[in-house]
This record gives C-alpha cells, sequence and structure tokens, in this order.
C-alpha cells in the first residue's frame, strides 16, 4: 500500500511539473524562448563597426563581443561583397536598447552560433549603381 501511494506522488509530482520553454508573442513576431535565451533565423551584416541581424518582420541591433566576431568570422568566407547578408540561425539574449541610444528597440547579445548558411546566389534583391 505504501508502494502504491508514493508511486502515485511521483506520478503526480512529474505529471505536474512545467516544461522550462514557452511561446512569447510580440507585435512583429513568435519567439520561442526558454531559460531568456532565444532562438532566432535571419540576415546577419557586420559592417562599418555596426552588426545587425534582420528577422523577416523585426531588426535587431547586436552587441559586439566575441561571439558576434566569431559569427563575422563564420559568415566572411560565404560573402562575395562585404555587404552582403548571410542567413544564420542563433541562441540570443534579447534586450531593450537603452533609452538615450539611438537605434532599433531591442539588441541581441549572441550566446550561441546554431548553424550559417550558404547565400542563394539566385536572389537578385540588390541593385547596384554606377560600376
Amino acid at each position: 500500500m505504501k508502494k502504491g501511494i508514493f508511486i502515485l506522488c511521483v506520478s503526480l509530482t512529474v505529471l505536474s511539473c512545467k516544461s522550462d520553454s514557452k511561446t512569447v508573442e510580440t507585435d512583429s513576431e513568435t519567439i520561442k524562448e526558454k531559460d531568456t535565451l532565444i532562438t532566432l533565423t535571419g540576415d546577419f551584416i557586420y559592417y562599418a563597426d555596426a552588426a545587425v541581424l534582420q528577422t523577416p518582420k523585426e531588426i535587431y541591433g547586436v552587441v559586439i563581443d566575441d561571439k558576434m566576431h566569431e559569427l563575422e568570422n563564420a559568415v566572411k568566407p560565404l560573402k562575395n561583397e562585404v555587404t552582403d547578408m548571410v542567413l544564420v540561425t542563433v541562441k540570443v539574449r534579447r534586450f531593450e536598447k537603452p533609452e538615450n541610444e539611438e537605434g532599433w528597440p531591442y539588441r541581441l547579445e549572441i550566446k550561441e552560433i546554431l548553424k550559417v548558411e550558404k547565400p542563394d546566389l539566385n536572389k537578385k534583391n540588390v541593385i547596384k549603381i554606377g560600376q
């Protein structure tokens, strides 16, 4: 009888535990969040001391640190021009920018680089003037 009650208690405890992951709805997109880190996929560029990640619905400033430079070194061989953007998937910490600074409302601090994809060469969405 005691074993039955113990097994019932353990089963209820396991079933009642909440998952650490949740979905956060924002005005611009749905972000999967786990332990305050989120995974985003978007086009990355680092140029003239500014780093940006552009998702289909939002643009983020990226904190320039060692992890960002690691990502830049990973995407550099895939670029034809220094202004090319490369599709990446990264795990980041998202936070609001300081009020007294210019820029996009949110910043990203890269925590983990998950994937770097070769750009689609058939995509012709860049206009070049005067060659």
